[in-house]
């Protein structure tokens, strides 16, 4: 390691604007694919639809079943001035833990209508300030603060659950510069999604199809699931000189048996595990030990992965591009090398592909 591997200026990238994806591709597995040879720093430019052919049979795909709910409320104030609400975490009985904009002007007491049956009233003044560079307002540059609050929901005819489905909209992150549609609910989505939990997609899985997934099946590719849910702390930036200081809030994760089995099955047959997304890979690396044993059951992580990070349970990657001076590039990086990350990175940009969470991905192995 060197000094520079530590530095957050050494995680800063140029990328042209326009290589932000704004859209999904029309065919989930038609995104383009760049592997990375993490012994050589080679790269290859393939489309994700190939990724069999890249895996080994009897490799073990681990995958993060954890399912986007339709965290983000738009209403109004009682004065008619428009708030956005977006949900964190649940407390229970109708409580939860958000973020509110405009956050200095949302007092508790006031309330937000986001529907004429369903409405969003504040209950406490500002918790703590955060700044995301994740989940937030297309409307609202990426990194604006954000107040986090507890807030109550309030349905009138439906339950809980079934107005958030009703009302709620896909928290697109704010450098998708546009208004979420109809069709982000199932795009901004993995197909194997199950557990509603999330406030942003694990987006490495985007790229899967029922198709692809048979395919790899076929090939003797093993496939065990677990569940990160996607909270506000990934997407905290970090602003610590020293990476190594950065530290991110709690998530929540469940290790299954079968999984920790498949795991360790694994391990003992020097086979390798391939975690899809960074979510994937902190769950995998909170549980398992120096010894390679997995602890299963629920648990909360706030792992964060730097350079000189020893792996224990991840042996490949797949995984998007991610946000320069990022805690998920600083991951990308510990598991690859600053260098051929970023090397890889500046051949991405010079072959023009789509970064980001609706972007193309990488395979790193």
């Amino acid at each position: 390691m060197s000094p520079e591997d530590f530095r957050l200026e050494s995680y800063d990238y140029p990328l042209p604007p326009e290589l932000v994806a704004q859209e999904p591709t029309n065919e989930r597995d038609a995104s383009r694919l760049l592997a990375l040879d993490r012994s050589t720093g080679a790269v290859a430019h393939r489309r994700f639809s190939e990724l069999p052919e890249l895996l080994r049979p009897g490799d073990l795909l681990v995958t993060n079943r954890s399912r986007v709910f339709p965290a983000r409320l738009l209403g109004r104030r009682a004065r008619g001035g428009k708030a956005e609400i977006l949900l964190v975490r649940p407390l229970g009985d109708g409580l939860w833990e958000a973020m509110l904009r405009p956050g200095r002007r949302l007092r508790a007491g006031m309330v937000v209508e986001i529907a004429p049956d369903f409405r969003v009233r504040i209950e406490t003044n500002p918790i703590r300030a955060q700044r995301l560079a994740g989940p937030g307002p297309a409307t609202e540059p990426a990194g604006a603060e954000n107040v986090l609050r507890t807030v109550r929901l309030v349905s009138d005819d439906l339950a809980l659950e079934d107005a958030l489905e009703r009302h709620g909209h896909a928290p697109l992150p704010p450098y998708i510069r546009r208004d979420d549609r109809p069709s982000d609910r199932e795009r901004y989505q993995t197909v194997y999604a199950r557990e509603p939990g999330s406030i942003a997609a694990p987006t490495a899985g985007l790229h899967f199809t029922p198709e692809l997934l048979a395919r790899l099946a076929v090939r003797g590719i093993e496939r065990a699931e677990l569940v990160l849910h996607v909270g506000p702390g990934t997407f905290r930036p970090v602003e610590v000189e020293d990476v190594r200081d950065h530290r991110v809030d709690p998530e929540r994760y469940v290790i299954p048996v079968e999984t920790a089995a498949a795991v360790e099955r694994a391990h003992a047959q020097d086979r390798r595990v391939i975690a899809v997304g960074t979510t994937a890979t902190r769950a995998l690396e909170t549980a398992t030990a120096a010894d390679g044993r997995v602890r299963t059951g629920e648990g909360e992580t706030a792992l964060v992965i730097v350079p000189g990070y020893h792996f224990h349970a991840v042996s490949a990657l797949v995984t998007n591009f991610h946000l320069p001076a990022s805690s998920l590039l600083l991951l990308a990086c510990a598991f690859a090398g600053r260098e051929p990350l970023l090397r890889a990175y500046q051949e991405a940009v010079r072959e023009r592909y789509r970064f980001y969470s609706y972007g193309d991905a990488m395979l790193i192995a």
